[in-house]
């Protein structure tokens, strides 16, 4: 039987936990989530893009996310980002309807926090 040290196991994990999170943040090509929507319908992913469109209703606001893949609507209940901003969003993507060959897809982003964390501003997509 193989016996490691507790530090080794430690150590083991850490490397486990740290690899998980990296994959967890890597985004997801819009082209990729329209072109699959079944894979995608109902799950969480992380998408980033420049804005290059917004709209705000009584009911509903949304931007529009460009990746240079292709440009999905952003539903949100936070202020809405400017125009020519980069940025990392997550949540989760819905189909809003279908009709025929048409289908509109959204991603609804995560809620804030309750708490600190609430102050924090989305995640700015890093710059290449």
């Amino acid at each position: 039987m193989l016996r490691i040290g507790t530090a080794a196991a430690c150590r083991c994990l850490a490397a486990v936990l740290i690899l998980a999170a990296l994959g967890c943040a890597k985004p997801v090509s819009i082209k990729d989530i329209v072109d699959n929507p079944r894979a995608y319908a109902d799950r969480t992913v992380t998408i980033e893009g420049e804005v290059v469109g917004m709209l705000s209703l009584v009911v509903v606001k949304y931007f529009t996310l460009n990746d240079g893949t292709g440009s999905i609507n952003v539903i949100t209940e936070r202020p809405l980002p400017k125009k020519g901003e980069r940025l990392r969003v997550t949540g989760k993507v819905n189909e809003m309807f279908s009709l025929g060959t048409e289908t509109l897809l959204v991603l609804v982003e995560e809620k804030e926090k309750s708490g600190a964390e609430s102050e924090r501003p989305r995640e700015p997509a890093k710059t290449r």
